[in-house]
């Protein structure tokens, strides 16, 4: 316990209250960021030219700034490994740019299949669930992770997204977040906040899913 105490180097009182400043510094960025969430969302439900690039964008951007402000420019001011986290988000932020905008190798569609409903529910978990799991303790606003500008339902909700690529879902923009969110199971038990605990369920349910699917994939195609 007292190594893993040492990966996590603040309290949770600690954690929130600079969770609280952020939230207050970035105001209204966050009214921005569901916006955002919502056009992805809407841009995989009715597909049109150019909706998968629309997609992309908004990932990349949602990582590159929680890897530049919320990790970078906030956490660092409490955890020593913030710059080193924050360049992870980056890389990922420019994987979704290489893959989904620049080479629009990535489409986004909803199928009504089982990894469909799958990355709906993440969605919907990472935009409301996730943020109001604290209500009622010292968890509500502002000291709310929110989707788009912050790290839990940020990594949640592109979970959903992923599963929504189609035909197949791309395991290189999976190789970040997968491990990432298993991970963040250690910092809910030192921290005492219950709805991280989502996360590794999420990427274990994710991993399932994109596996059933893409394995569905490649037998659709071998047959044609």
């Amino acid at each position: 316990m007292d190594t893993l105490s040492r990966l996590v180097p603040f309290t949770r009182d600690v954690f929130l209250g600079a969770l609280e400043h952020y939230n207050e510094a970035i105001w209204p960025a966050q009214i921005v960021a569901y916006l955002f969430v919502l056009l992805a969302l809407w841009a995989a439900l009715r597909p049109f030219p150019g909706s998968g690039r629309l997609v992309a964008a908004v990932l990349a951007a949602a990582w590159i700034w929680t890897g530049v402000a919320y990790y970078m420019l906030h956490s660092a001011q409490i955890n020593w490994a913030a710059w080193g986290l924050g360049f992870v988000f980056l890389l990922q932020g420019v994987a979704f740019v290489a893959a989904g905008v620049i080479r629009s190798g990535v489409a986004f569609r909803f199928t009504g299949d089982a990894a469909g409903w799958g990355g709906l529910a993440l969605i919907a978990v990472a935009a409301a669930v996730y943020p109001l799991a604290g209500l009622g303790s010292d968890q509500g606003w502002p000291r709310m992770a929110l989707v788009g500008v912050a790290p839990g339902p940020t990594l949640l909700w592109t979970l959903g997204m992923l599963l929504l690529a189609a035909p197949r879902v791309p395991w290189h923009l999976l190789f970040i977040p997968l491990p990432w969110s298993l991970a963040v199971g250690v910092g809910a038990a030192l921290l005492a906040l219950p709805q991280d605990f989502i996360l590794p369920l999420a990427a274990l349910l994710t991993l399932v899913l994109a596996i059933r699917k893409n394995g569905l994939s490649r037998s659709m195609s071998a047959s044609c």
